[in-house]
């Protein structure tokens, strides 16, 4: 045993260096503690204490740190009997993981020559064979059942979670050991393994097959998805779009196409499932929205030439004053606009609109009769003061200045006549020039 350990020289060492180096008398009392120290690392006897560290250091450096005089001390000291077994047990211990880590390799040239003499050393691989083994049936058995008879997306979630563990536990047991029996650990452990090559496989082959019925699973669900988004917003496109005919036949194009991308959805599926009771509803909605589109199309048009009808008989009664025939006509155009609107069944959009318009064109319908019958009433009284007034003329004499009894009833009789020609007819002008030239004659 030396006096002093390399430990506590090279902390001593550290602390003498700190002096500084410009001084040239402090650089060679660094190097006599140096050479002492160095001296004292081959200088075999008891370890140095820490008062005889300080008298190493005391005439050369009165100031030397005592702190790391102690530690170095502390650092000397010998290693205690049960300090050195700990130290012993604990390399012995990790020596002897290290070579049961390096003999559990899952290599075939360590597993077998070990396997058939020291089988106990791979009990941790046995142990971790039997626990994935155990995992990947159960995990396996447990991601089918809710892959393969999922009820919710939920199931299809947790599914995944179960068969990513089951996929991990089956790639944690050794293919090349498939088949072997370990005796030694089932003879102490109850053993429920096959461990053939065509269980391996049936199992990595179920994985499989789940993984690609999972990835068609989660198609199917971002194809609904995409489906019932495309049929909200179609809706929305038909009720935003009342009055516009155009972008409703749209609005339920795309309100098709959503749907008939439902239908293509894998039956099989849980989105295929869950989408079967779905479609009935949104056929029908869509039928009732298409037969909403086709009936308001419809009204609109019943509408649209029943107004082309009135604005036809309004621009005729504003042109001229028609006579008996005009106003006839007039009558036959707001009729046709009437017959239109009275083919806009009570089921059909804008039925509420057609009946307003109704009212007002059978109203000026009236308006149109009572102003032929006053044409026609007036033409009459204005062509029977016509032909009084000739019987009038043809019995006045050429000489004759004033007017006789008789023909002064005459006269009133005319006045009377013209007095029945009603403002707005064809007439009225010429009657009350005639009437005028009456009632001037009278006076």
């Amino acid at each position: 045993m030396f006096r002093l350990n390399r430990q506590a020289f090279e902390r001593l060492k550290a602390e003498v260096l700190k002096y500084s180096k410009d001084d040239f008398a402090v650089q060679v009392q660094r190097e006599i503690a140096l050479k002492r120290w160095e001296k004292l690392l081959t200088q075999e006897g008891t370890p140095l204490t820490f008062e005889e560290l300080c008298d190493t250091v005391d005439d050369l450096f009165p100031d030397f740190s005592k702190k790391v005089l102690k530690s170095a001390a502390r650092a000397n000291r010998p290693p205690s009997p049960t300090w050195n077994l700990i130290r012993g047990g604990t390399i012995a211990l990790v020596s002897t993981v290290g070579a049961v880590w390096f003999l559990n390799l899952p290599f075939p040239m360590i597993r077998y020559p070990v396997a058939r003499t020291i089988p106990v050393v791979l009990l941790p691989s046995y142990i971790s064979m039997d626990h994935h083994y155990r995992q990947a049936i159960t995990l396996t058995e447990q991601a089918d059942q809710l892959i393969n008879r999922a009820t919710s997306p939920g199931d299809l979630d947790l599914g995944a979670t179960k068969l990513k563990a089951a996929q991990k536990s089956l790639d944690a047991l050794p293919v090349w050991f498939l088949g072997y029996y370990p005796r030694f650990y089932c003879s102490w452990f109850r053993c429920a393994w096959g461990f053939t090559l065509d269980e391996f496989q049936s199992a990595r082959q179920r994985v499989g097959q789940m993984k690609a019925r999972l990835f068609q699973e989660y198609s199917a669900q971002t194809q609904l998805q995409q489906a019932e988004q495309a049929v909200v917003n179609a809706r929305q496109q038909y009720q935003e779009a009342a009055g516009d005919a155009t972008n409703r036949h749209w609005a339920i194009a795309q309100w098709r196409q959503a749907i008939d991308q439902m239908q293509q959805i894998p039956p099989e599926t849980l989105a295929g499932r869950m989408v079967q009771p779905k479609l009935a509803a949104y056929e029908r909605d869509i039928q009732t929205a298409s037969s909403l589109a086709a009936g308001a199309a419809r009204t609109g048009m019943l509408i649209a030439a029943a107004q082309e009808f009135a604005r036809t008989a309004q621009q005729a009664e504003k042109e001229a004053i028609p006579g008996v025939a005009g106003w006839e006509e007039i009558q036959s155009l707001w009729r046709k606009a009437i017959e239109r609107l009275q083919q806009v069944r009570e089921q059909d959009p804008n039925y509420l609109e057609a009946q307003k318009l109704m009212a007002t064109y059978e109203r000026n319908l009236g308006n149109a009769r009572i102003r032929q019958k006053a044409e026609q009433s007036s033409v009459q009284a204005y062509e029977a003061a016509l032909r009084q007034r000739e019987r009038l003329y043809a019995s006045i004499p050429d000489r004759a200045t004033a007017l006789t009894p008789s023909q002064v009833g005459q006269l009133q009789q005319i006045v009377i006549e013209l007095k029945k020609v009603q403002p707005g007819t064809t007439v009225y002008a010429e009657a009350q020039v005639m009437l005028k030239s009456a009632e001037a004659r009278l006076k």
